[in-house]
């Protein structure tokens, strides 16, 4: 399993669960309908259980799984979005979040001040922001409509200014979650281009991703998860191949 020189870990989770609660009935007549009938008003589902992962610095990891594996729930953790139930979840460093594109963006404010109010929710101060503020714009290619409200935005734009704001960060984490998946192909392209400078500056990666050659191209270790249970930590490629046995 590749490791850096440095012992101190970015990222520990020990003995991480998480449970949902997945409500059945939508009303109170339907609630007390099902109660008189003795049906289940509500079910509970494992989302993760029992994840104890320890990721040194400058590693750059896949975690990969299908639908309702539990990838997206273990990264909302690590961001600190959600909390576990049970064990703990421990970084160290400034994290920034790919995970619900455009979180913490206001329709109403521009896509100015949307920059300097998601930085600042990033952990960056206002004199980082304005030094970083050019460079943003430039990489989101919003240009002349950086002072328009961001709800006139097209998803399209959304995506990019969201993107450039986390990876103009003054980041040690960076954590992405199939936002790569939006946006057209030459943005795509230049989005892995920045993350292959992150990894090259031994910055800590998770991405969450269906496209295999990416993260084959991004990750030097793989992390499979099967329905809230971590099966495979080790080299990317054998983590590729124990997804795709899993399969058939």
């Amino acid at each position: 399993m590749p490791r850096t020189s440095d012992p101190r870990p970015r990222i520990i989770i020990e003995g991480v669960r998480k449970t949902y609660r997945l409500q059945h009935t939508q009303s109170f007549k339907e609630t007390f309908v099902a109660w008189i009938q003795r049906k289940r008003i509500s079910t509970s589902f494992e989302a993760l259980d029992e994840i104890d992962i320890t990721v040194g610095e400058g590693e750059s990891i896949a975690l990969l799984g299908y639908n309702g594996s539990g990838k997206s729930t273990l990264l909302k953790l690590v961001s600190g979005v959600l909390r576990p139930d049970a064990g703990r979840v421990l970084t160290r460093g400034r994290v920034a979040g790919l995970i619900e594109v455009g979180a913490g963006f206001h329709p109403d404010l521009s896509g100015r001040e949307n920059v300097y109010l998601n930085a600042a929710i990033l952990g960056m101060s206002k004199d980082e922001i304005d030094a970083k503020f050019d460079e943003i714009v430039e990489f989101s290619e919003i240009g002349e409509f950086i002072d328009t409200e961001v709800k006139h935005y097209s998803s399209g734009m959304f995506v990019r200014l969201a993107f450039s704001v986390a990876i103009h960060t003054s980041l040690d984490i960076l954590l992405v979650d199939e936002v790569l998946a939006v946006g057209d192909a030459p943005f795509r392209e230049k989005c892995k281009a920045k993350i292959r400078e992150l990894v090259a500056a031994e910055k800590t990666l998770f991405i969450v991703s269906h496209d295999l050659g990416m993260v084959s191209d991004l990750c030097s270790r793989g992390i499979v998860l099967r329905r809230g249970r971590m099966v495979f930590d080790g080299e990317i490629a054998t983590a590729i191949e124990t997804l795709k046995a899993s399969k058939r």
